[in-house]
């Protein structure tokens, strides 16, 4: 009888640990059918530039490594690297299963027009800082250049179009009006996004960045 209840509670253990380890087997077969991008920048241009996949914004090149590495479906993906005053940077890379694809990115001086003799100064102070700003939808860096004592970017007098993003957190976007020889501000707190991940099936080993929306608070002041 003893015997009975002994090889019993056996057989209840063995399926517990069968069951238990069913989810992290199907979570590695997972990992194995995603690859991985790992970028190389050499300068502080490359590493500071926006990187798209397929259209989508995943965050600035020298943050995109670790927790934070980009995982894909196999297949082809168009890579796209900006900074301002730069040429974009754009290859198309094959994605294979449980890979790493190294793409080495140079940017390029882009010919630059005349600026006009006065201009304004927009400051951005974003949580989190990282965050990349966009004007009137060109990418021109990122919060945490454009914050604090001595920076700031320049911008014509006029109307412009602002947005600021990252992956995870809800988009930011507002119109100002820079006067010139004047300074303006934009503060606010990035909101965590909840919604569900857009096209295209971009995933990061800590989990899946959120495409972004609007921001909960945020102001604007001329100086």
């Amino acid at each position: 009888m003893k015997n009975a209840l002994r090889t019993g509670n056996q057989l209840w253990v063995g399926l517990l640990i069968s069951l238990f380890f069913i989810p992290l087997a199907l979570h590695g077969k997972k990992n194995d059918v995603m690859g991985k991008i790992q970028f190389d920048g050499t300068s502080n241009i490359e590493k500071t530039s926006g990187v798209w996949v397929d259209g989508e914004y995943v965050g600035y090149l020298k943050e995109l490594k670790g927790s934070k590495s980009i995982l894909l479906l196999p297949g082809v993906h168009v890579i796209s690297v900006r900074q301002d005053g730069y040429q974009d940077f754009t290859e198309s890379v094959q994605i294979q299963p449980g890979q790493t694809q190294v793409v080495n990115v140079a940017m390029q001086k882009a010919q630059m027009g005349t600026l006009p003799p006065v201009l304004a100064t927009l400051k951005v102070a974003v949580n989190p800082s990282r965050a990349a700003v966009f004007v009137d939808g060109l990418f021109v860096g990122h919060v945490k250049e454009f914050d604090g004592m001595g920076r700031g970017l320049l911008v014509t007098p006029g109307t412009h179009q602002i947005k600021i993003a990252l992956p995870g957190y809800e988009t930011f976007q507002t119109e100002i009006k820079a006067v010139a020889n004047q300074k303006v501000e934009i503060k606010t707190d990035l909101l965590k996004s909840d919604g569900p991940l857009a096209a295209p099936l971009v995933k990061t080993e800590a989990g899946a960045p959120a495409p972004a929306g609007s921001a909960e608070t945020a102001t604007a002041e001329a100086h």
